[in-house]
C-alpha cells in the first residue's frame, strides 16, 4: 500500500527543485547589474598644493579634459598643507572606489624621509596610476659668476675661499637636495641658503645675493632669454624639450637626476578595471593638442609611466630622496 504524504510535505519537497529551475532559467546576473559602470557620479581630484602653483595649474588642465572625456564632472579639491601631506592623507583614507584621485608631485617621495611621522603610508596606502609630466630644474648662475659650464663652476667653488653659495626653495625641497647632490658628487664647498619659495630664490639670484641655484624651468626661462641668468645644465636625465641646447647633469655625473614630476594616485584597493580605465583616459587627455601646448608653455616635458611601471619608479624615488635627505640633514620646516 502506497504511504500517504500530506500536502504541506509535498510542497516542501517540491520547493528546492522549483527554485533550482528558476535559477537555471534566470542565468547569471549581467555585469551592469552587479556594479555600475565607472564613473557613475562626479570624481574628486585632490590637489595637495596651493592654488596658482604648478600642480594646481596642471591638475585643473587635466580635470577639465577628463570631465569632457568621461561625461562626468571632475571637481578639483585643493587641500594644501604640510608639503602635500594633508591632501595625501585625505586621499589615502578615502574609499577605494575610483571617485577620489590625487594629482601630486615628487614631494610625495621626499616626504617619506623628510617628515619624522606621517599619518599614512605613501607606498602601502596609495596606488600610483600615471606619471604624466616632469619639469626640469635648471642649474643657473648670475652673469657675474665667471663660470660658463658646470666644470668651471665646480673649479671655482674649490678655488674660491669659502666656496660658493646656492639658494633653494626651502629645506628638503628638490632644489635643495639637487645642490646637496652636486656638492657631494664633486666634493666641493657649496653653502646652502634656504628661501621661502621659488620666486624668492630667483629674486636673490637676480640681485646677486647667491651665486647659483637649481630653479624650475618655468620660472627661469624668461630670465634666461633676457640674459639675466645663465643656464649651465638641466637636472633631468634627458635634455629638456624647452631648453634643447642646455646639457644634462647626467652627461657629466651619471645617475644625477632630479626634477619636479607630476602624477596621479588613487587609494590602494581601487578596482583594477577602474585603474585601467582612468589610466586610459589620462593618456587620452595627455595626447590632446591643447594639453600638449599648455604643458610645453609651462615648461613641462611629457612622461609616460602607467600602473605597471609607475609604482616601481615611485619606490626608487623614495629610496633616492631618502639618501639625499639623510646626506643633507634636512628636516621639515
Amino acid at each position: 500500500m502506497t504511504p500517504r504524504v500530506s500536502r504541506p510535505r509535498i510542497a516542501a519537497l517540491a520547493a528546492p527543485a522549483a527554485l533550482a529551475g528558476a535559477v537555471v532559467l534566470m542565468g547569471p546576473m549581467p555585469a551592469a547589474a552587479q556594479a555600475p559602470a565607472w564613473p557613475a557620479k562626479p570624481i574628486r581630484l585632490v590637489v595637495p598644493f596651493a592654488v596658482g602653483g604648478g600642480a594646481d595649474i596642471l591638475g585643473r588642465l587635466f580635470a577639465q579634459k577628463l570631465s569632457e572625456q568621461l561625461g562626468r564632472t571632475v571637481v578639483v579639491d585643493t587641500r594644501a598643507g604640510a608639503g602635500g601631506n594633508v591632501g595625501a592623507e585625505i586621499t589615502a583614507k578615502a574609499p577605494a572606489d575610483g571617485y577620489t584621485v590625487m594629482f601630486t608631485t615628487n614631494s610625495m617621495a621626499v616626504n617619506v624621509s623628510l617628515y619624522p611621522k606621517l599619518n599614512y603610508d605613501a607606498i602601502a596606502d596609495l596606488r600610483p596610476v600615471a606619471l604624466v609630466a616632469a619639469v626640469p630644474l635648471v642649474l643657473v648662475v648670475h652673469p657675474l659668476v665667471p663660470a660658463k659650464s658646470v666644470k668651471e663652476l665646480v673649479a671655482l667653488a674649490k678655488k674660491r675661499p669659502g666656496g660658493l653659495n646656492f639658494g633653494s626653495n626651502g629645506s628638503g625641497t628638490t632644489s635643495h637636495l639637487s645642490g646637496v647632490l652636486l656638492a657631494d658628487l664633486t666634493k666641493s664647498s657649496i653653502t646652502h641658503i634656504p628661501y621661502k619659495g621659488a620666486g624668492a630664490v630667483i629674486t636673490a639670484l637676480l640681485g646677486g645675493e647667491v651665486d647659483m641655484g637649481f630653479v624650475g624651468a618655468v620660472g627661469a626661462t624668461p630670465h634666461l632669454k633676457a640674459g639675466r641668468l645663465r643656464p649651465l645644465a638641466v637636472s633631468t636625465a634627458q635634455r629638456s624639450t624647452n631648453l634643447p641646447d642646455v646639457p644634462t647633469m647626467a652627461s657629466m655625473f651619471p645617475g644625477f637626476e632630479t626634477d619636479a614630476w607630476y602624477g596621479f594616485f588613487v587609494p590602494t584597493g581601487t578596482p583594477a578595471p577602474v585603474v585601467a580605465r582612468l589610466y586610459e583616459e589620462i593618456r587620452k587627455a595627455q595626447a590632446a593638442a591643447d594639453v600638449k601646448a599648455a604643458m610645453a608653455r609651462d615648461g613641462a616635458d611629457p612622461r609616460n609611466l602607467g600602473p605597471d611601471e609607475f609604482p616601481a619608479f615611485f619606490r626608487q624615488e623614495v629610496e633616492k630622496y631618502a639618501k639625499l635627505v639623510k646626506l643633507a640633514g634636512a628636516k621639515a620646516e
